[in-house]
């Protein structure tokens, strides 16, 4: 505690109310709102402005709006302090219902009163509000400043109106450091990497001085494209300006490399950062779990809580996920009880969907349903398709009709599931059902996504859809892969048929299968890439499993490592095996 000198002056104690709200220092603040009221200075605005500060600062909107209500007068300084406040808070209702009424009073208003009122409608995604703020700010001539554009573009964006904050970005005439690091990050949050990364470029060629989020988008957007090689540029020109052990940029660097396939490139990011939080040591982890390495993600778990850092709701759902993939139940269940016992947290959907995989891909189906029943939430799609799909591997009908049911009322429109229900059909020799099930996927609205696949190779990205006939190389990717199928006949690869759909005789089957994304984005690497380099492939959709003993068998022809990403994991092939030890 602080004591107040005789004849306190009413400086003395805005000075002191202003550390009150630097530190935080509840206690000591109400003290100096007590002797300001003492003093009689109570409706002095200056006062009274700098104590909503401190009431906000501190975490007491009801105190700061309080203060602010009991002013006799408002200057223009108080009705942005009181805004300022609620946009803090995310609390859009009441800055909205602010801004209305110092409108209807007629008080004057500034740009920075507007920017605070769209910020606070960002957090809420109010779009129709922000909508009306930015006509609001066209008519007073406000809506080309840096602090109101950045506001409105970063709520477009974050509300999937990508093109709305395009328009604002580039009809700004000023734009600082927040307004191009908004703009990129709605980019990726809208799955526009390309544009990011061209952003980015956009940002370094007007001699922007380089920011921790602008390349932290960036890094995420290769992540996103698997661009590796662009993403080493960019880690060079970060360790150039010199904040390349920043944690936050670590981190996202960290998990570019790992979302590249590159995880030693990403340790080696993670092991030069002395001192390292816990967002670092999660994304380190989560990492490692991504490529099956269940050992460092335990070691990796233990050695934070040793350092004295507590493992986040997202710590725990990257540790329950490398659980599940590598078939650890025990491991599972006891991470699982620990959240709650040491750590005091409460299991979301995630982790819950976490464990419904560790026990469904362990053959404990109807567990991992009773875990489904007992959950405190709504299960989700993803909890009802790692059911359905474990389903179709333990060709378990009942529990897998169940699963179906559920995924087609929440998305009836994803063919996946009416495949996997075929499958387990299929295995179960029900031939009626299984046509039944072909009759609706041919007839009905749900489709099944086309799978694509994709390599980089010398600084370029190229895309590959089954039955690709676009590539320039095309013809002789076709060529090289027959050569390499007829080699690996010999050596005992048949084709794997079972999941194959199409109404036609086997031998047609394994002709359909041979064209498959992934396989021909391994062929072309395979021309392309030096040897001894690692392929590296990205596909959009899980990995079938004819593709998955392709290529193992292609990884002992060839004496390559394969590294295929699909959209569930990592698989790391080398000399015949998968690191995925089958668990996918």
């Amino acid at each position: 505690m602080f004591s107040y000198p005789n004849g306190t002056h009413i400086a003395t104690l805005h000075n002191l109310l202003q550390r009150c709200a630097k530190y935080r220092l509840l206690a000591q603040g109400k003290a100096c709102h007590a002797q300001i009221i003492h003093l009689g200075y109570r409706f002095n605005c200056l006062t009274s402005n700098i104590l909503i500060n401190t009431y906000s600062k501190c975490g007491l909107v009801e105190s700061a709006r309080k203060v602010f209500d009991q002013m006799p007068y408002r200057t223009l300084v108080s009705w942005n302090t009181i805004l300022g406040t609620y946009t803090q808070n995310a609390d859009a209702d009441e800055a909205l219902s602010l801004f209305v009424g110092l409108h209807r009073e007629g008080s004057q208003f500034n740009e920075f009163t507007l920017s605070s009122v769209v910020c606070a409608c960002a957090a809420k995604l109010a779009v129709f509000e922000c909508r009306q703020l930015h006509a609001f700010g066209v008519k007073a001539s406000m809506d080309h400043d840096v602090f109101v554009g950045t506001a409105l573009l970063d709520v477009y964006a974050k509300s999937s109106l990508i093109n709305d904050a395009f328009r604002v970005f580039k009809s700004m005439p000023e734009r600082t450091e927040i307004t191009w690091s908004s703009m990129m990050a709605g980019c990726v949050q809208n799955d526009l990497h390309e544009e990011a990364l061209a952003l980015f470029h956009e940002a370094r060629r007007s001699e922007l001085k380089n920011d921790a989020f602008i390349v932290s988008s960036s890094f995420s957007a290769c992540a996103a494209l698997a661009a590796s090689i662009e993403g080493k540029q960019i880690h060079c020109i970060v360790v150039r300006a010199g904040f390349g052990t920043n944690q936050y940029v670590s981190s996202a660097l960290v998990d570019m490399y790992a979302k590249c396939g590159t995880i030693n490139e990403a340790y080696s990011v993670f092991s030069n950062v002395e001192e390292k939080n816990i967002v670092l040591m999660t994304a380190m982890i989560s990492a490692f779990a991504k490529h099956a390495r269940a050992l460092e993600v335990m070691i990796l778990f233990q050695k934070l809580q040793q350092e004295g850092l507590n493992p986040t709701d997202v710590t725990y759902v990257c540790v329950l996920s490398a659980c599940a993939h590598m078939g650890l139940v025990e491991m599972g269940k006891k991470y699982f009880s620990m959240m709650t016992q040491e750590h005091n947290l409460s299991p979301n959907v995630l982790h819950y969907a976490c464990m419904v995989d560790v026990l469904a891909r362990n053959g404990l189906i109807q567990e991992a349903k009773n875990l489904i029943d007992e959950m405190p939430f709504q299960a989700t799609a993803s909890i009802w398709g790692s059911l359905l799909a474990s389903c179709r591997v333990y060709k378990n009908v009942e529990l897998g009709e169940i699963a179906a049911k559920q995924l087609f009322e929440i998305e009836p429109s994803n063919a996946g599931n009416h495949v996997l229900l075929s499958n387990i059909y299929a295995a179960n020799k029900q031939w009626e059902e299984v046509a039944s099930t072909r009759k609706l996927l041919r007839y009905g609205v749900a489709k099944k996504e086309r799978g694509k696949s994709w390599i980089e190779t010398k600084n370029r990205v190229h895309s590959f859809m089954v039955g690709e006939r676009s590539h320039p190389q095309i013809t002789e990717i076709y060529s090289k892969l027959e050569d390499m199928l007829q080699e690996m006949n010999k050596i005992g690869y048949r084709g794997d048929v079972e999941h194959d759909l199409h109404d036609v005789k086997e031998s047609q089957k394994k002709e359909l299968l041979k064209h498959h994304s992934e396989k021909l984005a391994f062929t072309y690497g395979l021309m392309s890439l030096p040897p001894k380099i690692p392929i590296r492939i990205m596909k959009n959709l899980r990995i079938c499993g004819d593709c998955h003993s392709f290529m193992k068998l292609a990884s002992k022809l060839t004496t390559r490592e394969i590294i295929v990403r699909d959209n569930n994991r990592f698989h790391h092939f080398r000399d015949g095996t998968c690191s995925c030890g089958e668990f996918w």
